[in-house]
């Protein structure tokens, strides 16, 4: 495993220049790698793309569909109960006034449980202050006697969430880089 260095720029023009600082400063060119990371959600880390099979903010929607279907077709019952009896409509007019009641319910409870329960998993990613954001990542394949010049460097290059890692850097590339993985932020030897 080899010690690893990243950081976030906004473009890659700036992420190019640190490069180009770190390589004046000694860093091989097969050791520098710059990649792009998308946003939280979008790494096709799935057969169907996105990061997990199931969204965590879907995962209390059964139960809001379940409480739809009951509440809806007892309001359903009612109203066709009433255009029936008020109005001298066709028996049938109970039965579909039920089976819509229970549909619209069932769609509006699960889109409700739905709502809050991806409100409160997107509350949770935000204050999780070691998420890895979207931008052009650079990361350095670093020794330790250099892995203090190189953080120096970067944060004279203005980066961003500077981060040690320990991966397996092949072909001038973080070879098991994660996207979905937190970061550990770095911090000099001293």
């Amino acid at each position: 495993m080899s010690l690893i260095i990243a950081a976030r720029f906004n473009t890659f023009e700036k992420a190019e220049d640190a490069s180009t600082k770190l390589q004046a400063k000694g860093i091989r060119k097969e050791d520098v790698s710059i990649i792009y990371v998308t946003d939280h959600g979008q790494h096709a880390r799935t057969p169907i793309g996105g990061d997990a099979i199931d969204d965590p903010g879907s995962k209390q929607a059964p139960k809001g569909a379940g409480k739809g279907v009951l509440m809806g077709a007892i309001v359903g019952v009612c109203i066709g109960a009433g255009i029936r009896f008020g109005l001298h409509a066709p028996w049938v007019t109970i039965a579909v006034a039920t089976a819509v009641g229970a549909y619209v319910g069932s769609l509006s409870g699960a889109m409700s449980h739905t709502k809050t329960s991806r409100q409160h998993s997107q509350t949770s990613l935000d204050n999780f202050e070691n998420a890895r954001q979207s931008g052009v990542l650079i990361a350095i394949r670093a020794g330790q006697k250099s892995a203090d010049a190189v953080i120096e460097t970067l944060e004279s290059c203005e980066a961003m969430d500077i981060e040690n890692a320990s991966g397996i850097w092949q072909r001038g590339r973080w070879a098991d880089f994660d996207p979905t993985r937190a970061r550990q932020p770095a911090a000099r030897a001293q």
